[in-house]
């Protein structure tokens, strides 16, 4: 398995509980997809297995982070991108006041051989990026930005990449557009992918696994058919009930079957 998180949970400041006993996997080369509404602990998550938790003062207080049979979760942010483990944040995150081609090059501050021939493979990925290389990032649009973000953490070699709501803010045009990149990343790259999104239908479409979140705790896993047929994820992720009808969320069989659920 290349990703083991075995039943972490997560404190910040010491005092506030996040996680709650989280267990997920992701395998060689697989795509899984982590569910769940705002709130629900997907971003505290990914931070704990990237590292970034400690400059949020959080800390993993239980559990074992494992990425390739070894615990990472007492790591620093750069070794773990060196044992080959990138996240890309939610909201993007560029450095504006840099051009293209110097953010991609951020990207792989861990490493020293040349890299042009990185830069030439995010191109060809990303073809939007070329004309854009010699721009300022902050005056390149939202898409292009959620194109940036993944092709500099791609400069790193990652074995498995961490998406923290790539499609947020985004026209469905272009989150279709940039899920079917990273699914070619996933084949011909052989990058793995943990995908933290709200949007359920679109990350079913592209994940071979998932888990769902709510209140720091994994409530719900399966294959992404399963996932996606289940009559509660229809209802409280899709809004739909089972004859395909909106649902309200004041409902009260609703509100009894969600109580049921996250008990």
């Amino acid at each position: 398995m290349l990703l083991a998180v075995n039943g972490i949970e997560v404190i910040y400041d010491h005092v506030i509980l996040v996680l709650k006993g989280v267990s997920l996997q992701v395998p060689e080369g697989g795509i899984v997809a982590l569910l769940g509404a705002n709130g629900a602990g997907k971003s505290t998550t990914l931070k704990a297995i990237s590292g970034l938790l400690r400059t949020e003062r959080g800390d993993v207080s239980k559990g074992a982070i494992e990425f390739r049979g070894e615990p990472i979760h007492r790591c620093d942010p750069s070794q773990v991108v060196r044992k080959g483990v990138v996240q890309v944040m939610e909201g993007r995150h560029v450095f504006e006041h840099l051009t293209v081609e110097e953010n991609l090059l951020t990207g792989a501050y861990t490493r020293r051989e040349p890299l042009e021939r990185d830069l030439e493979r995010v191109y060809t990925y990303f073809p939007r990026l070329t004309q854009r290389r010699g721009v300022r990032a902050g005056y390149i649009s939202g898409g292009e930005q959620q194109m940036l973000a993944i092709g500099r953490a791609l400069m790193a070699r990652p074995k498995l990449m961490l998406l923290d709501e790539p499609s947020m803010g985004l026209a469905p045009m272009l989150v279709q557009e940039i899920f079917e990149i990273v699914s070619r990343l996933n084949r011909e790259e052989d990058v793995a992918v943990l995908l933290a999104e709200q949007n359920a239908v679109i990350a079913l479409r592209f994940a071979q696994y998932g888990y769902v979140m709510e209140n720091g705790r994994i409530v719900l896993d399966g294959d992404a058919k399963t996932i996606a047929d289940n009559e509660d994820i229809k209802e409280f992720y899709l809004g739909l009930s089972g004859v395909g009808q909106r649902k309200s969320y004041r409902d009260a069989k609703h509100y009894k079957r969600r109580k049921r659920w996250l008990s």
